[in-house]
């Protein structure tokens, strides 16, 4: 893709907005907590004094509305402290310019390191960089940063303090990560019944089980209906599927077919009511006609028969836990209520040292966006200072804010975060011109920006820059600086630091295209380590393999979503020379998913430890797993992988009547293993067709 087209994507991208379900209740408590900060600033200081505070409640604010299974308190307070430090010590250095560049580029190198422990982390460390060049111009002495940085850390607590006394919606988020995955499953069931071989889209799971990782505390306050009920839906997704599948379920047509359609059907509505129940804290109202299909012991009228009919029978005890769990109820049959353990704040310290570790390699996203950081940011404080438009410090402000990890994003970001400048600034100097407001009218009206951004934030960057830059504006009003000293150079300088951005990701690029035949291999061999602990697990029943299969399903998953992720990024970046072809990408990417759907279908399946064994699985599990480590290796050195030795495998297999779903799931793995290896061979090229010369 070349660069006019990748930048004109990007533009596109970053001015589109985004459907968001909205939470006024959450965005009115978290605007009231700027506003007591102000409030109260205001009476006891000055509005100088008022608008440096504001920045310390607003920062804490917006840290609370990022997707982060953290509680709301703990990351007001943890922002409002990193703000309190940042601004300290940039007063502390910024009597001496040439300090405090070094100082800036260091605490910049350090913001974008922390991108490596996720885009909240990075976040609030980017608006540690941006409140550390707006402050610092604030205070006159040592006494008065200190007072302004116990300020700023006061406005982080007082956010934190709201959110403790006007509980909105306690653990929404946890809920609607749980709900999410019901309703993924329902449309998945729905999706079945005219697909046999539908794929499924495992992030909601995945969310769904970030949500459920809790701290000890959390673990002892967690309402009762969100204990275990992600188990019960990672145990419907695969029975969902095996039912569907004409190879291990109902037949593809006939009595059984139609049965296992409402089945499906009926298996949806129960799992959109959980889904309901489970994001409302209500009691799960099932419709009649679902009742009445599956949570119904069908009898031996059931026109299921064999491995369909077992399926079937497991889909119905299933459903019934989940409506049952969903109500509250405890001691459901089946539902783990151990939980998933998420480190204190604590014991993060050695987790965070050993993830920013891994990533201090050159060819890491997240050490090269922390260079580029500490590289833009003082080249935009110093570029800024020299130019004789004051306030220089926007421009340094807005590159810390546009630059991410990735090129697409920042691009994206860079455009709209002008775009919404411009708007927003506009706007606010309108009313500023109109209206003159005095003091305590500017306060008011930057509240009602802040209220707007949180309300809106989740819409888009484009729409949350406007309310952002409206409420600059008003705040600088409220401080008696008038808008002439401000709009233009904020436009202009706005405008250098995404072009500053731009620049330096263009010059020190960490493109994910030569990356993706390294993902696609992690994929290959994650997805046949998968499959391989789905045969142990049917072939030695009595080793206990149950939990060897959960862990292979969650490297696998993780594999499928880095290269999905991947494949996203490479598509959008200006790289010509992939290292593998658009063709051979989606080919193999079938080919993946398809070799991933069978040890989902196996699961459905996993037989008691008590049950006979299927010997033959094991040597071919063995197989697999290596034929899959050395392909993965062959795609990495720019090889066709080869897998003709599981066909070898397979036909040493001698088959009996007690392992027809295993050794037929065994034949599906060799099938799609020649798919994959069929996506990386060339295509033949058409030869010349010879005409021959007119007489």
């Amino acid at each position: 893709m070349s660069w006019l087209r990748a930048v004109g994507r990007a533009a596109r991208a970053g001015l589109r907005p985004e459907r968001a379900r909205l939470e006024p209740l959450i965005a009115l408590r978290g605007a009231a907590g700027v506003a007591v900060v102000v409030g109260v600033t205001l009476w006891l200081a000055s509005p100088v004094v008022a608008a440096a505070s504001a920045f310390g409640a607003f920062a804490s604010g917006m840290a609370t509305f990022q997707r982060s299974w953290r509680p709301r308190p703990v990351l007001a307070l943890v922002t409002g402290a990193g703000l309190a430090v940042s601004t300290f010590l940039g007063y502390l250095a910024g009597a001496h310019w040439a300090l405090f560049v070094v100082l800036l580029a260091v605490w910049a190198f350090l913001s974008g390191t922390a991108w490596a422990l996720g885009p909240t982390a990075g976040l609030v460390s980017s608006l540690t960089v941006a409140v550390m060049l707006v402050v610092i111009t604030l205070p006159t002495s040592a006494e008065s940063a200190l007072g302004h940085a116990a300020v700023i850390a006061a406005g982080g607590a007082v956010q934190a303090a709201l959110i403790v006394i006007f509980p909105l919606r306690r653990w929404g988020p946890q809920r609607d990560a749980l709900a999410d995955a019901f309703a993924a499953e329902a449309d998945y069931a729905r999706r079945l019944r005219h697909d046999p071989v539908a794929p499924f889209d495992p992030v909601p799971l995945m969310t769904a089980r970030s949500a459920a990782t809790v701290t000890p505390r959390q673990a002892r306050r967690r309402p009762a209906a969100l204990r275990g009920k992600r188990v019960l839906a990672e145990r419907i997704r695969p029975v969902l599927a095996s039912l569907a599948d004409p190879a291990v379920g109902a037949a593809a047509e006939g009595p059984e077919r139609d049965r296992a359609r409402q089945l499906l059907a009926a298996a949806a509505d129960v799992l959109d009511a959980v889904a309901r129940a489970v994001r409302k804290a209500e009691p799960v109202r099932v419709p009649a006609e679902a009742e009445a299909v599956v949570l119904v012991d069908p009898g031996p009228e059931d026109r299921l028969t064999g491995p369909a009919r077992r399926t079937g029978l497991r889909l119905i005890t299933l459903l019934s836990e989940a409506v049952s769990s969903a109500t509250g109820r405890e001691g459901s049959v089946g539902v783990d209520t151990a939980h998933l353990r998420r480190p204190s704040l604590r014991e993060l310290v050695p987790l965070t040292v050993r993830t920013v570790r891994r990533e201090l390699r050159l060819d890491s996203p997240v050490l090269r966006h922390a260079i580029r950081l500490a590289a833009v940011t003082p080249a935009g404080y110093a570029l800024g200072a020299a130019l004789p438009l004051g306030h220089g410090y926007w421009a340094p402000m807005t590159s810390v804010m546009v630059m991410r990890p990735d090129f697409s994003q920042t691009y994206a970001r860079g455009v709209a975060r002008f775009v919404g400048t411009l708007a927003g600034v506009t706007v606010a100097t309108g009313v500023m011109q109109a209206f003159s407001p005095g003091t305590y009218l500017c306060a008011a009206l930057a509240l009602l920006s802040v209220a707007l951004l949180y309300l809106l934030m989740r819409t888009g960057y484009l729409v949350s820059q406007v309310a952002v830059s409206s409420y600059v504006v008003f705040l600088l009003g409220m401080a008696g600086v008038q808008w002439t000293q401000t709009v233009p150079e904020r436009v202009l300088l706005t405008l250098l630091g995404g072009l500053l951005a731009m620049a330096g990701y263009a010059v020190f690029p960490a493109w994910e295209t030569p990356r993706l035949r390294d993902r696609l291999a992690e994929r290959i061999e994650a997805t046949g380590r998968y499959a391989a602990a789905a045969l142990d697990a049917h072939g030695a029943p009595a080793s206990g393999r149950r939990e060897a299969v959960r862990s292979a399903l969650l490297d696998a998953r993780a594999a499928a979503l880095a290269w999905d992720q991947a494949v996203a990024r490479a598509n959008a970046e200006p790289v010509r020379g992939r290292g593998l072809s658009r063709r051979s990408a989606d080919a193999a990417d079938a080919a993946l998913s398809a070799l991933g759907r069978v040890p989902m279908l196996m699961e459905a399946h996993i037989p008691a430890p008590d049950a006979p064994p299927v010997p033959d699985a094991v040597p071919f599990a063995a197989a697999l797993r290596d034929a899959t480590a050395e392909g993965a290796a062959a795609v990495r050195a720019r090889r066709p992988p080869d897998f003709s030795g599981m066909r070898t495998a397979l036909d040493r297999w001698s088959p009996s009547a007690e392992d027809r779903v295993v050794r037929r799931s065994a034949e599906l793995l060799v099938e799609t293993l020649d798919d994959l290896e069929a996506a990386f061979r060339p295509l033949p090229r058409p030869r010349p067709s010879r005409r021959r010369s007119a007489p």
